[in-house]
C-alpha cells in the first residue's frame, strides 16, 4: 500500500530511478466509490513524489492514463485537450499534474507516460469492470457464454507488456527530456470483435450487455513523439501477445 510507505523503509538504498506504476484502476467502480480512487491516485501519488524529493533521485516517471484525453479525436497526440469523464480520469489526471509540479519546485526531472490499453500476462483478474481479457479467458475457461458490452465495434490501441516496460525504460534515459508527457499505444486500434473471433469459435454464445458511461468508441495513440525522441516502437503484435496470454491459458 502507497500510502502506507515510509521513507526509512527505503532510505538505505540508493534509488536513480524512480517508476511510479502503482494506482487503482477501472472506470464504473470509480463513479460508484470515487474516494477510493482519489486517496491512491492523488494522496498515493504525492506520497511516492516525497519519497523521490528525499530520495534524492534523479529521475521520476509517472504512469498516466489516456483517460484524461476523454471521448477523444483519434489518433490522439499529446497535444489534445484533457477531458476527464470519470473519477478514474481524474485521479490519475491529478497525481500527473502533482508529479509535474514537484518536479518543478524541488528540481528533479519527471516525465508522464499516458497508458492507453496495455495487455499481457499477469493482467489484473479482479472484477468485471477491467481489461475485456481475463473476463474473457474466465468465461472460456468456465465454458460460459462471453458478455459483450455493446456491439463489439469499440476498438482499443492495445500495448503489449514488454513494449511498456521497455518504453519506460527508454524515456528515464533521456539526459535532457524534462516535464514532459508521451503518449504510449501501438498506433494500431483493435474492435473488441476481432479479439472475440481469435478467441473463440463463430457458433460460441455471447450475451449483450448495454455500454458503460464515460468509455469511449475508440482509443487510438498518436506515437510519433515518443519513438522520435526515444527510438522506441512496439515490437509485439496484437495477435503475438494474445498467442502468448493463451500459451499461458493456465495461469489464468
Amino acid at each position: 500500500n502507497i500510502n502506507n510507505l515510509e521513507f526509512n523503509d527505503i532510505s538505505s538504498k540508493k534509488i536513480d530511478y524512480f517508476f511510479h506504476l502503482a494506482g487503482k484502476g477501472d472506470i464504473v467502480p470509480s463513479i460508484e466509490h470515487p474516494e477510493l480512487y482519489f486517496e491512491t491516485n492523488v494522496n498515493g501519488t504525492l506520497k511516492m513524489l516525497q519519497l523521490a524529493r528525499k530520495l534524492k533521485v534523479k529521475k521520476f516517471v509517472y504512469a498516466a492514463s489516456s483517460s484524461c484525453y476523454g471521448l477523444a479525436r483519434t489518433p490522439t497526440n499529446e497535444m489534445h485537450k484533457i477531458s476527464c469523464e470519470s473519477p478514474y480520469a481524474l485521479s490519475k489526471y491529478m497525481g500527473e499534474a502533482a508529479t509535474f509540479h514537484f518536479g518543478k519546485v524541488y528540481n528533479f526531472r519527471v516525465n508522464s507516460i499516458r497508458i492507453f490499453n496495455a495487455f499481457g500476462e499477469r493482467i489484473n483478474t479482479k472484477g468485471v469492470y477491467g481489461s475485456v481479457f481475463p473476463v474473457f479467458f474466465k468465461q472460456i475457461l468456465e465454458n460460459k457464454p462471453i458478455t459483450l458490452v455493446g456491439d463489439g465495434e469499440q476498438m482499443r490501441d492495445y500495448v503489449y507488456v514488454t513494449d511498456v516496460a521497455k518504453a519506460f525504460i527508454k524515456i528515464s534515459m533521456l539526459k535532457k527530456v524534462n516535464q514532459e508527457t508521451f503518449n504510449l499505444g501501438s498506433g494500431r486500434p483493435i474492435s473488441i470483435k476481432y479479439l472475440i473471433s481469435k478467441l473463440c469459435s463463430k457458433n460460441y454464445k455471447i450475451i449483450k450487455l448495454p455500454r458503460r458511461p464515460a468509455e469511449p468508441q475508440i482509443t487510438h495513440a498518436n506515437i510519433t513523439k515518443i519513438k522520435k525522441l526515444t527510438g522506441w516502437k512496439p515490437e509485439i503484435s496484437f495477435d503475438e501477445g494474445l498467442s502468448r496470454m493463451k500459451q499461458n491459458i493456465n495461469y489464468w
